[in-house]
């Protein structure tokens, strides 16, 4: 029993850390930016309007997913992919790299991108405790060509991390690209080239290319008190003719659909599969694979990409049941596998021309 209350402990610890609920860190919510009521905005809390009440992962949560088990994860893992980040790429040309979790640099002939870095060792206000990564990120930091534009989905550890901001801004003092409410904190680390945005609202780059924030179904939150008042989402990226879809963190919903009426269906979607289970609880705010391809057919996409496993153990499914579980749901709906893969981490795939739909 001792044991057990033990583990207990340590994993509320670990996902509060996280999701926010027991963090101890304290995130700036005052944003420069005016806030204006809206359909997922009610003056104090952002919410999801695709959710009839905004869910909040609890205790009572954890103790539930200890009760079911959770799948051991091995502690240390080699990386597979080899980066190649110095293509030399064509205007129309884009190469996507998996570095890991969430974590992928899209390159094109003029244009670096990194969605929601992560290069600590763990996804946690502290450096001693909370979910450790069992592999190195797929690209050291130190390779990384120039980067341009950092976009970050939302405010969770493992996807806002700001020790990996800090040096990146050191060494490039990119534009970082945040959800409204998450300015404040970018600024309070040294950052000073931040832009933040509500969904729907763009940033135009440069003449060929052109970024929407757009909505996703999650939550935010850094500390005890800051439960979601800054925004999440997800990032519509269009370069010249060619587009691709970062679904950033969130469960299904019909965003996917919103998303592809008002912008297109993008050639590239780049979806989470993992951290899904179990799902009385996960379920809000991750997909399980099977609903990753169903938001993969709902934008129309060309190339599906599988992100948001393989790192950080957050869940309690096996460490390699995304990728079974995504076999299976591809069959189930008839599409062939190569139609949504997912790449090793530190992969890199070049495509200069646009993938056939199948």
């Amino acid at each position: 029993m001792k044991k057990f209350m033990t583990i207990g402990i340590g994993l509320f610890l670990a996902l509060g850390l996280l999701f926010g609920f027991g963090a101890l860190q304290l995130s700036g919510s005052d944003s420069g930016m005016e806030r204006k009521v809206s359909d997922h905005y009610n003056g104090k809390k952002y919410f999801n309007p695709t959710l009839d009440k905004q869910f909040s992962p609890g205790i009572s949560d954890i103790f539930q997913m200890m009760k079911e088990g959770r799948e051991e994860w091995p502690e240390n893992l080699e990386n597979k992919g080899v980066p190649s980040l110095n293509e030399d790429l064509k205007p129309d040309d884009i190469a996507l790299t998996f570095v890991n979790h969430a974590s992928f640099l899209i390159q094109t002939a003029d244009l670096n991108i990194l969605t929601d870095p992560v290069w600590s060792k763990r996804a946690s206000p502290v450096s001693w405790f909370g979910p450790k990564r069992v592999r190195k990120p797929g690209v050291e930091i130190d390779s990384l060509p120039h980067i341009d534009i950092v976009l970050i989905s939302h405010n969770h550890y493992d996807h806002l991390d700001t020790e990996t901001l800090k040096q990146l801004d050191e060494r490039f003092s990119p534009k970082v690209i945040v959800p409204v409410g998450d300015k404040d904190l970018i600024k309070s680390i040294g950052i000073k080239n931040v832009k933040e945005l509500d969904w729907w609202e763009s940033v135009q780059v440069n003449s060929e290319t052109c970024i929407t924030f757009t909505p996703s179904q999650h939550s935010s939150a850094r500390g005890l008190f800051d439960k979601d008042e800054s925004l999440w989402g997800s990032f519509f990226i269009l370069h010249r003719e060619r587009s691709i879809y970062f679904g950033g963190d969130g469960g299904y919903s019909t965003h996917f659909a919103d998303i592809k009426e008002r912008l297109g269906a993008p050639e590239f979607a780049i979806l989470g599969i993992g951290a899904y289970a179990p799902r009385s609880f996960m379920k809000a705010i991750h997909m399980d694979p099977a609903e990753a391809v169903i938001a993969h057919k709902d934008l129309g996409a060309k190339q599906g990409i599988g992100m948001h496993f393989g790192t950080f153990q957050l869940s309690s499914e096996a460490i390699d049941q995304p990728q079974r579980d995504l076999a299976e749901a591809l069959e189930k709906e008839m599409l062939s596998q190569d139609s949504f893969i997912t790449l090793q981490e530190g992969e890199t795939r070049v495509y200069q021309v646009a993938p056939e739909i199948k």
